[in-house]
């Protein structure tokens, strides 16, 4: 099975009513002891509790995640930030210098545009037609 075989299961999917709670506890202590569970997705793929659960168990012995089941974690004990066998960081990975540079002129560019009439990335352009915003 899959998640017995594999030494790395990132997970990297949409949370939708389809994947909540995709990963079971069952799925995890089927993990070798040495394999590595990385969620940078959203915490809620995985069962409510079972990641914590696991780890202790040992199965899988290592993750690294940024998506907690409650945010923003406030709680200094909560299991995943005290755990040997876990690296848990924010989830802002995507945050670099470039990134937000190019984020922020798009906004500009976005807000110059629509002022003078011409607005740009619109994604329901029938609600501006009908404000009389564009032709």
């Amino acid at each position: 099975m899959f998640y017995a075989e594999g030494d790395v299961i990132s997970l990297h999917m949409r949370l939708l009513d389809a994947t909540r709670h995709v990963v079971k506890a069952s799925h995890l202590a089927l993990m070798k002891p040495e394999a590595i569970l990385v969620n940078t997705a959203r915490a809620q793929l995985i069962e409510p509790g079972a990641l914590v659960a696991a780890l202790r168990a040992g199965r899988p012995g290592k993750a690294a995640v940024d998506v907690f089941e409650d945010e923003p974690v406030r709680d200094t004990e909560h299991p995943l930030l005290r755990m040997d066998n876990v690296i848990a960081t924010p989830h802002i990975g995507y945050v670099s210098k470039d990134a937000y540079e190019r984020q922020f002129n798009g906004v500009f560019d976005e807000i110059l545009a629509y002022v003078a009439g011409k607005p740009i990335n619109v994604i329901n352009p029938e609600v501006l037609r009908a404000k009389g915003r564009i032709s």
